[in-house]
């Protein structure tokens, strides 16, 4: 065990015996993959963070790997990680080595996940930065990680907070940040949250995602409009299902939300929440409503549900659900069309930013791209094209995607040990159209995709426009499933490249901000909160007044019903 064992390097392997704690951990029959650090949920419960961090044991338990860790005070406690291990295995061997940073916030004596900030051991530069404009909802959620109770104090950061926080976001080096996430709570609700957009494209920030629940896009055409003029690239808008019972969400007012997207070109992501045994059966559904609009949708994120508080093992296991199963339950309910072997771990997509990195060089006009170098087992994505007969053609079922990636691991390491490297830059890009016809199955590649010429394009250029070219030609079809108490790796957060900035400086990883809130979210929002009676003098109204008085009547739900039956009439083929 002692050869085998990967011990991470957030554990003191001075203080540590890392072997005998696996071994205290291990029951006969599992097999020990990784010694990490995690945290103890009835510990984050109790409010103990002096006392919540624990080795944890990641294992392969017959086909599965789950992790084990055994606190002091509250015992042990179990949890499934991944459910299918030999996908487990085949995306760790994408784990990239990641980047430092070179003007960290936190340096010295650091204790993650206690002392985010960025610190000086992250891996990873910001990816997605979200900025929380507002923690006021127009819907109440129970599922919901940033849940906002009525009365709770209002947090509403100024247009020169958010700057503040944006232009921290820019100077981090050596990459600063490009992509930005305006989110909430809710935030169409803020009144001027035009203005926010605004200003972010001001501060430099060249796609701009708008996160919303759409309540607010069904029933006001017109700030749709209004975000897409001032420079809203995405919408992120969650959708959960397509009955009433799965969706309680946004069900009546999602279509209405997506024919104002649709008018004003506003591309959108679909992001469902996956909660084991509420609406994991309608997920082939959702994809065959994004892939039936893709005029308008680019893209489904499914995002299995974050565990939080204390959870009694059978509710847990009730509701858990890991990558894995979303991709099983993707192949199962698409007929074969889409299965576990066509999504692929985000960092794979470093192979691409070294490749274009290696070209801006030879024009000097080198600047380090985003290197999204995030744990492999925080999320999977592919891309797929639909054929002549409505049928959903995965990217790998028609290019030998490991063979393109070796490809440009070859051409890469070529210019850069090249001593004329702008007669190799002409070469390479020569070089890699030769491959990519060779790499293509024309006769697979579904009618009106030019799949080669997307990605020449992409690459040769490096820049938004080429990439967007790729992008509205597919839907992409990712999963991401951020962390709870339960399953916390610490060695995930060194790599967290989607990040919470906030007016005070600081920059969170995801997982640290949402999973310890007390740590941070309430504390930097209480910073600058106001007393609901407060902001209710300010504005003239009542808090509650935001809240969405659902009223479709026996006309929206007929609507509605006629808007979705056409998604679940038949099942997928492949």
């Amino acid at each position: 065990m002692r050869e085998s064992l990967e011990v991470s390097e957030c554990l003191d392997s001075e203080e540590l015996d890392a072997a005998s704690v696996a071994e205290r951990l291990l029951v006969d029959g599992e097999h020990p993959l990784r010694l990490t650090q995690s945290i103890c949920p009835a510990c984050v419960d109790d409010g103990l963070y002096e006392e919540m961090k624990l080795p944890a044991l990641i294992l392969r338990r017959g086909e599965e790997v789950w992790m084990r860790k055994e606190c002091p005070r509250h015992g042990p406690l179990e949890d499934v990680y991944w459910s299918d291990v030999e996908m487990y295995e085949r995306v760790s061997r994408y784990t990239d080595k990641g980047i430092k940073l070179l003007n960290p916030e936190i340096e010295g004596d650091i204790d993650c996940p206690s002392t985010c900030g960025l610190c000086s051991e992250h891996e990873s530069h910001t990816g997605l930065a979200n900025v929380v404009v507002t923690n006021r909802c127009d819907l109440s959620c129970f599922y919901c990680f940033f849940y906002a109770r009525e009365g709770e104090p209002v947090y509403e950061p100024t247009l020169e907070e958010i700057r503040e926080a944006l232009r921290n976001l820019k100077s981090v080096e050596p990459v600063g940040a490009n992509c930005l996430q305006i989110t909430g709570g809710e935030p169409a609700v803020r009144d001027d949250v035009v203005k926010v957009v605004e200003a972010a494209r001001e501060e430099g920030f060249e796609h701009v995602q708008f996160n919303t629940n759409g309540i607010e896009f069904s029933r006001d055409a017109g700030l749709v409009s209004d975000l897409k003029e001032v420079g809203v690239n995405v919408v992120y808008l969650s959708f959960d299902g397509l009955t009433p019972s799965t969706n309680v969400k946004n069900y009546h007012e999602f279509p209405d939300a997506l024919e104002n997207l649709r008018r004003v070109g506003l591309g959108t992501v679909l992001v469902p929440t996956v909660i084991g045994g509420r609406n994991d059966s309608e997920l082939g559904d959702i994809v065959r409503l994004a892939a039936g609009n893709m005029d308008v949708v680019r893209g489904v994120n499914f995002q299995p549900v974050s565990l939080v508080g204390r959870m009694p093992r059978g509710k847990r296991m009730e509701k858990r659900i890991t990558i894995p199963d979303v991709c099983e339950l993707l192949e199962e309910q698409t007929g074969g069309q889409l299965a576990k072997e066509d999504f692929y771990p985000v960092p794979i997509v470093t192979k691409i930013t070294d490749f274009i990195e290696a070209l801006q060089e030879v024009e000097g006009g080198y600047s380090t791209k985003y290197r999204l170098s995030i744990h492999p087992t925080c999320g999977v994505g592919t891309y797929v094209f639909r054929d002549e007969d409505d049928e959903l053609v995965p990217i790998n079922q028609f290019i030998e995607v490991d063979g393109f990636f070796e490809c440009l691991d070859r051409l890469t390491e070529e210019i850069r040990s090249c001593r004329f490297k702008r007669f190799r830059k002409t070469a390479s890009l020569a070089k890699l159209l030769i491959k990519l016809r060779s790499l293509v199955d024309e006769e697979r590649q579904p009618s009106g995709v030019d799949i080669i010429g997307a990605i020449y394009k992409a690459l040769s250029r490096g820049d938004y426009d080429g990439l967007r070219d790729f992008h509205n030609q597919g839907l992409f079809i990712g999963m991401m499933h951020f962390m709870d108490p339960y399953n916390y790796d610490v060695d995930r957060i060194h790599k967290c490249d989607i990040h919470y900035a906030a007016p005070n400086g600081r920059i969170i990883p995801f997982c640290a901000y949402n999973v310890l809130p007390e740590l941070y979210r309430d504390e930097i929002q209480a910073e600058r909160s106001i007393s609901a009676e407060e902001w209710e003098a300010r504005k003239g109204r009542s808090l509650a007044d935001d809240k969405y008085d659902r009223s479709h009547g026996e006309e929206g739900a007929r609507r509605a019903g006629e808007f979705y039956a056409g998604y679940r009439e038949k099942p997928y083929r492949r």
